[in-house]
């Protein structure tokens, strides 16, 4: 890897186009370096895990809703949507919306967490999208489809070590949109100046701020991912078309750095693979065990460990949680959000409130996407008095190892400090969720195959499950014919919008 240094750079002091980071990334994306088989292998099970976590939101209100915006786009020989029948197409842009929506709605997929977060398995439905619609035009393989899933990876993890925009009260989808871009023109073997453009608009457009994630949590903390996918695709089809963006995008004197990020004096450095150097970003990242913010995946098993050891709830004096920086601040007592202790918040809420998902996974030994959710789980008497007497504060030493560049002492768990009320207590941590690759258990094939098998059950035939299971499994060797066989079916009948409704404009 080499380090590019970023910086502003005044209207005074030209940067040459091949200085820019917007343009690393392009080289980046037009690589020709061999593919790891480790990469490889991991792109396979990202998809596999998407759709296991599309598929079981696919009738929750956000879903149906974005399933029903994409319905209303329907092209020949366009791209397909969960839950649709395979023969059934729809404008790439908008079966990467409703995609992108299911996969992101439970909260259930891929994280990486460095400077700033993120969950780059959010780069696969808006290039398998553009796949479908116009792989056969443009000969695109199974192969490609991986290539450009792991430069997309590449960019978006590289991104996340360097640069934070939540201390900016920016959302993540900003590192998210450009990283896209670069996996829709890597697979489609689009030229390097085409794909430089294309990173800019697409960053361009992308910005938003962190309220989507601070308060009342709405839907579109589901959305905004494939909100980013869409503007994506378009970026691309602009770019393709010979249109240019605004540039210097990161550098400029009046553009990102300098506006939405550290200011005029603002400096960074960005890891970029040199020219011809395998890239393996993908395999840094980690998915989810548990449908919850990741940040909560090594509590939630802390707490079932725990609750081996507590003969009576009643008799807990109160729970001090030492963790991180960011866990304390976004998802813990640090946020100063309300809504994160009140029984009546939304799932959305719910999910950036690791006071509320303790307690729960300490009662129950466990976690379920759905129920552990449900008003009648959250509204317990029980539940809720244990929840009000959890804290979290920030220990300095997890805030230096959630920061570690060192993967072996890289943590995203905490200390959790259990007092009685007869004066006993009980600590104990954990470092990593079970899931992660230095876990207790760490993920492999079978366990991502699992996953699908239990949140496709009663959703989908098992058919269509040992279909898709089977299909994507040979990604790698798949011809431009096939890829509409990577989507997964539900019966129609199963459907909520199955059809095109006159709810809306569209």
């Amino acid at each position: 890897m080499i380090t590019h240094h970023l910086r502003v750079y005044p209207s005074k002091e030209p940067l040459a186009k091949t200085d820019q980071l917007a343009w690393k990334f392009a080289e980046l994306a037009t690589s020709s370096a061999a593919i790891d088989p480790d990469a490889e292998a991991m792109v396979i099970n990202r998809v596999i895990d998407n759709a296991s976590v599309a598929i079981a939101s696919t009738n929750r209100g956000p879903v149906a809703n974005a399933r029903s915006q994409a319905i209303a786009h329907p092209r020949e020989g366009g791209a397909q949507v969960f839950g649709m029948p395979n023969s059934h197409g729809f404008d790439a842009e908008w079966a990467a919306w409703a995609n992108g929506t299911a996969v992101r709605e439970l909260d259930f997929h891929d994280t990486f967490l460095a400077a700033d977060y993120s969950h780059p398995g959010d780069n696969i439905p808006p290039i398998l999208a553009v796949a479908q619609q116009v792989g056969a035009r443009f000969g695109t393989t199974g192969k490609d489809i991986v290539r450009g899933v792991i430069a997309a990876y590449e960019v978006q993890v590289n991104l996340v070590k360097a640069i934070c925009l939540h201390k900016h009260k920016k959302d993540h989808i900003a590192h998210l949109c450009p990283a896209q871009a670069v996996g829709i023109g890597s697979m489609l073997k689009l030229d390097a100046d085409t794909i430089y453009q294309a990173v800019q608009q697409a960053l361009h457009v992308s910005f938003a701020t962190r309220q989507s994630r601070k308060g009342e949590i709405s839907s579109w903390k589901a959305y905004a991912p494939a909100h980013a996918g869409k503007l994506a695709i378009e970026a691309i089809d602009r770019a393709m078309r010979g249109e240019k963006a605004p540039s210097p995008i990161y550098e400029g004197e009046d553009s990102v750095i300098a506006y939405m990020l550290d200011g005029a004096d603002g400096e960074y450095d960005v890891p970029v693979p040199e020219p011809g150097e395998t890239q393996r970003a993908i395999i840094e990242t980690y998915t989810k065990e548990h449908s919850a913010e990741y940040q909560a995946q090594a509590l939630i098993d802390l707490a079932c460990r725990m609750r081996e050891k507590i003969d009576n709830f009643d008799d807990i004096e109160g729970i001090t949680i030492h963790t991180s920086h960011h866990t304390h601040y976004v998802i813990g007592t640090g946020a100063n959000d309300p809504q994160n202790m009140d029984p009546k918040a939304s799932r959305e809420t719910l999910d950036h409130s690791i006071m509320y998902i303790f307690a729960v996974a300490l009662q129950d030994g466990g976690w379920h996407h759905v129920d552990s959710y449900s008003p009648e789980r959250a509204g317990r008497p029980d539940t809720v008095a244990l929840w009000h007497k959890i804290d979290t504060c920030e220990d300095p030493e997890w805030t230096k190892r959630y920061h570690s560049q060192d993967a072996n002492t890289k943590a995203f768990g905490g200390r959790v400090e259990i007092r009685f009320k007869n004066g006993e207590t009980l600590v104990d941590e954990l470092a990593v969720a079970n899931a992660h690759s230095l876990g207790a258990s760490p993920f492999q094939r079978p366990d991502y195959i699992r996953k699908f098998e239990t949140l496709t059950q009663g959703i989908i035939s098992d058919g269509e499950r040992a279909r898709f299971l089977e299909h994507v499994q040979k990604l790698a060797s798949l011809d431009t014919g096939a890829f509409a066989d990577l989507n997964v079916q539900v019966d129609d009948t199963e459907l909520r919008y199955a059809e095109r409704d006159q709810r809306g404009i569209f």
